[in-house]
C-alpha cells in the first residue's frame, strides 16, 4: 500500500479502489473468495482515507458471496462489490448477489471483455451486461474495460441508463474517451486505473488527454465516482470528499 499510495501521490490521485487481493484465481471456491477479501480487507487497514475496498465474489458460490457480502459490506468497510469471470453474469445465478449488493447501496463492478478469439469460458461481455441490466434497471452497474473493444461496448451499452462505461484497462488510444462522452454522456464515463496492470499515468492519460470540455474531465476523474458512492458512504457515516 506504500509503494502504491507513493505512485498515487506522484500522479495527483487521491483515493483509490481496491479489490480481488492477491491469488487472481479466475475461479475462486468460497475458502479462496474469504482469503482474497481477507488481504483486501488487511490492506485497506490504516489507508481509510484513501482507499475504498470493493469485496470480490462470484456467482458459482451464491451463499458464500452472500455471506461475504455481509461480512465486508454490511459490517465491514467495504462499499462495493467486483464481479470477474468466474460465471457470466447475464446468468440468473448472480440476481441474489446483485439484489443483496442494491440493499446496502454498494456499487457492483461488473469485468467485461470482447475478445478477437472468444472469451474465456466465465467471460462476462457488455452484450451479457445488458441482460442484467435489464433484470435490474434500478442498479447501477459499471462496465468494467467498457469491453476491451470500446468502440462496440459503447454502443451496446448506451441505451441503459443505468450501466457506466470503466475506462481502464486498455491502451490510452485516442479517441476513446471522446466516444464515451459523445454517446453516453459524461455522467455515464470513470475514470479507472487496473493498476497494477495498467499504469496510473497510461490510465489517466485518456482523460486528460482527451478533447472533452474540462467539466467532463472532473466528473470522469472523479465527480461520478463521488456520486454513485454518496449513498453507501452515508450509510456508513463517510464523507464522499
Amino acid at each position: 500500500m506504500k509503494e502504491l499510495m507513493a505512485h498515487a501521490d506522484r500522479m495527483g490521485i487521491e483515493r483509490v479502489c481496491l479489490y480481488l487481493g492477491k491469488s487472481l484465481i479466475q475461479d475462486p471456491t468460497p475458502e479462496q473468495l474469504r482469503e482474497d477479501n481477507d488481504y483486501a480487507l488487511r490492506a485497506l487497514k490504516g489507508w481509510e482515507r484513501r482507499a475504498l475496498g470493493f469485496v470480490y465474489v462470484s456467482p458459482k458460490h451464491v451463499r458464500a458471496s452472500l455471506a461475504e457480502l455481509d461480512r465486508c459490506v454490511a459490517q465491514g468497510p467495504m462499499v462495493g462489490v467486483k464481479l470477474w469471470v468466474a460465471r457470466r453474469c447475464h446468468l440468473p445465478d448472480v440476481d441474489p448477489i446483485i439484489a443483496r449488493a442494491a440493499e446496502l447501496r454498494a456499487l457492483i463492478f461488473q469485468h467485461t471483455w470482447l475478445k478477437a478469439g472468444g472469451n474465456d469460458p466465465g467471460e462476462s461481455t457488455p452484450h451479457d451486461l445488458v441482460e442484467l441490466a435489464r433484470r435490474f434497471p434500478d442498479v447501477p452497474l459499471v462496465c468494467g474495460h467498457t469491453g476491451g473493444d470500446w468502440e462496440q461496448g459503447i454502443r451496446v451499452i448506451a441505451p441503459f441508463k443505468n450501466i457506466y462505461a470503466d475506462l481502464a484497462g486498455s491502451d490510452p488510444t485516442a479517441g476513446y474517451t471522446e466516444m464515451a462522452v459523445r454517446e453516453l454522456g459524461a455522467e455515464r464515463v470513470l475514470y479507472g486505473s487496473d493498476a497494477a496492470g495498467r499504469s496510473f499515468a497510461s490510465q489517466l492519460a485518456k482523460v486528460l488527454g482527451a478533447e472533452i470540455s474540462e467539466e467532463a474531465k472532473h466528473l470522469i476523474l472523479g465527480g461520478n465516482l463521488r456520486r454513485l458512492l454518496a449513498p453507501i458512504l452515508k450509510m456508513k457515516g463517510l464523507k464522499a470528499d
